[in-house]
């Protein structure tokens, strides 16, 4: 089973100010949504320190691209827009001591927002197709946005 959420700072100034009124620790861990203990906790941290802020830092996995790596990867793929996963992974590789996998810089390029697409087919424009959107151009030139 996880660990919950971390409460926003909204809802430990909450339960410190209920507290401050007089509420009562199980009325308010009813209203903020939480356990007794959280309230109690977050109470005594406010006492003793004055803050409320608890953010834990440095929890998890540490990431493989760091802060440069991942400014310097869309940097790499607007170079040559046509490469593959692969060839950009071997660039990116290329003189750094720790190397990526391909699914890392997949799965970073799409949290950038950078994927492949393929272009829509679509006819080309005949002489006609030309001739006839210049006529409705010049039809319409005088237009006004009512």
């Amino acid at each position: 089973m996880g660990k919950a959420a971390d409460l926003s700072e909204c809802d430990r100034g909450k339960i410190v100010m209920a507290r401050r009124l007089g509420t009562s620790i199980i009325e308010i861990a009813r209203q903020v949504g939480c356990s007794r203990s959280t309230v109690v906790s977050i109470h005594a941290k406010w006492i003793n320190d004055g803050g409320t802020s608890s953010r834990r830092q440095g929890v998890g996995r540490p990431r493989v691209i760091k802060e440069k790596g991942s400014r310097r990867l869309p940097h790499l793929v607007k170079q040559n827009r046509r490469q593959t996963v692969a060839q950009l992974t071997a660039q990116y590789n290329a003189g750094l001591s720790a190397s990526i996998s391909e699914h890392t810089v997949q799965r970073t390029l799409l949290v950038m927002g950078l994927c492949s697409r393929r272009p829509t087919r679509v006819p080309l424009l005949t002489k006609r197709h030309y001739q006839l959107r210049l006529q409705w151009a010049r039809e319409h030139r005088d237009w006004a946005m009512d």
